[in-house]
């Protein structure tokens, strides 16, 4: 086989390879997306389901240190989370600590309006690596997203939640489970508290 031939050969190998992972990925989301929520809506148009996180918020964030290591210790912190609207149907969140040294991240969220689903996508300054998105909607002001990911080495269900969104003290839970959804394990919880709009325009904190 001449070289040409075999440079071509591995080309098309490897587009095989792109086009069946994108197949498996694209049919894994959906069914992942599924569980724990029903089908969605063909009569919702959630393109402004994000939009109330416009704007500055305080974040109390609560991780866990082991969360498949039988220990039930958390590490909390104070920091920011930004919200700024790209377009209708896209949402990007700036996370910063407290401590300037401390890591910072970002997640992209963007609606697909023939599926009525968004896809989140988390990135860490840690790394600068975009993981698998999760995917999902809202009902009933509630959003739960999903993916199965890797952690520890282990393919696990990886789920993340939003609630409270319009109020102003919104609430995100990650979780993971290793039974397929049917029980989940908390592994960081976000609290948060508006300091501005988009406009610059301080709120004060609503009273607990």
């Amino acid at each position: 086989m001449t070289l040409r031939k075999h440079l071509i050969a591995l080309l098309f190998s490897a587009l095989v390879v792109i086009f069946c992972s994108s197949l498996i990925f694209a049919q894994m989301s959906s069914e992942v997306a599924k569980l724990g929520s029903p089908a969605a809506s063909a009569d919702h148009d959630g393109q402004h389901d994000f939009d109330p996180l416009t704007g500055t918020w305080k974040a109390h964030t609560k991780y866990r240190a082991h969360p498949f290591g039988g220990s039930d210790t958390w590490i909390e912190s104070d920091g920011t989370e930004t919200f700024q609207k790209l377009w209708e149907g896209a949402m990007l969140e700036l996370s910063k600590g407290a401590s300037a040294s401390g890591p910072g991240g970002l997640m992209l969220y963007t609606y697909n309006p023939r599926s009525h689903q968004w896809y989140v996508y988390f990135a860490s300054s840690k790394d600068g690596k975009v993981g698998l998105p999760n995917v999902g909607e809202f009902r009933n002001g509630r959003g739960e997203f999903f993916v199965q990911d890797m952690l520890e080495g282990k393919s696990l269900l990886n789920r993340y939640v939003w609630s409270q969104i319009t109020s102003s003290s919104p609430h995100f839970e990650e979780s993971w489970s290793s039974d397929g959804g049917r029980t989940w394990g908390p592994v960081r919880i976000v609290d948060l508290a508006r300091v501005s709009d988009d406009t610059g325009n301080a709120h004060p904190r609503a009273s607990q």
